[in-house]
């Protein structure tokens, strides 16, 4: 058979599920792999699925796709587009959109599966292939390893993956050491004293609080870190209050801190930690601000000798002008929990998704920021072709090169 991947591509990228919620995706991942005739599992960390591809003696090699989704209201006018709403972990109705790409993930990660499937006289080993959920909030793939999925299939010897960007089609993006920032997601709750909207003077307020503490974070990154050093502190939402003539008792802020390694991240922690509690003193606040950690990432770090092998290995298959070095990036990823965990190498790259000839009139004109929509946004939307077929033959290519 020859899975029909434009399709494929199509139906995930109008259905998108949130986080944990990834069932209906895993009913199509899973129909796809029945009709491979593969042996699989699925409902690892709750939503997510694992494959095995055994072709005898040799290396182990795992492959991570992500599954989830996102909540944004796509805008791209594609006639395939998302209208699908869900349910956020808060219980709020929001609309759910493949704003991150991880639909062509899974559809890239179905014909390289086919396609290792039909040369397997090419190649010898095992292949195990990771569908893994909740990407998105950082938990997918403890959650998979904390249900066993190194007792369920055999432990790997390298880990790889990639993730769509908004590079030109046609080009891979790979480098040694750090490729992506660690972050943390935390929550901020900021105590005032509620009362009406009339009578501010007897009231602490925390919308005021609120406001000053958003502006005070970032002078963390202006003015405390040295220009040569990557570090991101952003505040990503604010909510407080149900009414105009009400001022609150509380505010809460959810922030996302990035860098890009333990050292950095202590130091911007104990700044955003003080910030917050200053804020609160000089607002009169007469309860101490809570700050949680909802979630913590660790640096995606590439192994550099591997890397090195695969940057070879993609020259050869694709040109050297194909394959650059796309710097570090201050977005964070949970597959490198899997190579940790395993001990073992690992290599996550980026392949481009962007139209060339866009991106080419974009860089002429110094408006890529503008007119070149990147992951997260609602205008997101990978060329389907050649980025599709790029994306199988990337990892069909690093699958062969650490494959016996």
């Amino acid at each position: 058979m020859t899975i029909d991947l434009d399709a494929l591509y199509t139906d995930l990228h109008r259905h998108p599920e949130l986080s944990f919620q990834e069932t209906r995706t895993a009913g199509v991942i899973t129909r796809h792999l029945d009709a491979l005739g593969l042996e699989y599992e699925e409902g690892i960390g709750k939503t997510g699925i694992a494959t095995v591809i055994r072709n005898g003696e040799g290396p182990v090699v795992w492959l991570r796709a992500d599954t989830d989704g996102l909540p944004v209201e796509e805008r791209t006018g594609l006639d395939y587009a998302s209208t699908v709403r869900g349910v956020d972990p808060a219980g709020l109705d929001v609309p759910v959109m493949h704003a991150c790409g991880h639909d062509m993930h899974i559809s890239a990660m179905i014909g390289a599966i086919e396609r290792l499937l039909h040369t397997h006289d090419e190649w010898q080993g095992t292949v195990v292939v990771v569908f893994q959920p909740a990407e998105e909030y950082g938990a997918g793939a403890q959650a998979m390893i904390a249900d066993g999925v190194f007792d369920r299939f055999p432990r790997p010897d390298i880990v790889l993956g990639q993730h769509v960007t908004p590079l030109p089609a046609g080009t891979i993006g790979v480098r040694s050491g750090t490729q992506m920032a660690a972050s943390d997601g935390l929550r901020v709750v900021l105590h005032g004293r509620g009362g009406h909207g009339s009578r501010p003077h007897s009231t602490i307020d925390p919308v005021v609080m609120a406001a000053a503490t958003v502006m005070r974070l970032q002078t963390i990154v202006s003015r405390e870190v040295d220009p040569r050093d990557v570090a991101v502190v952003t505040v990503g939402s604010i909510h407080a209050g149900l009414k105009n003539n009400i001022i609150p008792a509380e505010a809460t802020l959810e922030l996302s801190l990035r860098y890009p390694d333990e050292a950095a991240r202590e130091r911007i922690m104990q700044k955003v930690e003080r910030v917050v509690n200053a804020e609160a003193a000089a607002s009169g606040a007469d309860t101490t601000p809570v700050i949680t950690i909802d979630h913590s990432l660790p640096p995606t770090i590439n192994d550099v000798d591997s890397t090195n092998r695969l940057r070879s290995a993609f020259q050869k298959a694709f040109g050297e002008a194909a394959v650059v070095d796309p710097g570090m990036f201050t977005g964070s990823e949970d597959v490198s929990w899997f190579a940790r965990e395993a001990g073992v190498p690992l290599v996550y790259w980026f392949w481009g998704g962007a139209d060339p000839d866009l991106y080419a009139r974009a860089k002429a004109s110094g408006t890529i920021e503008r007119d070149v929509p990147t992951n997260h946004s609602p205008y997101f939307a990978p060329v389907m072709q050649p980025t599709l077929a790029n994306g199988v033959e990337n990892l069909v290519v690093a699958a062969r090169e650490f494959l016996a």
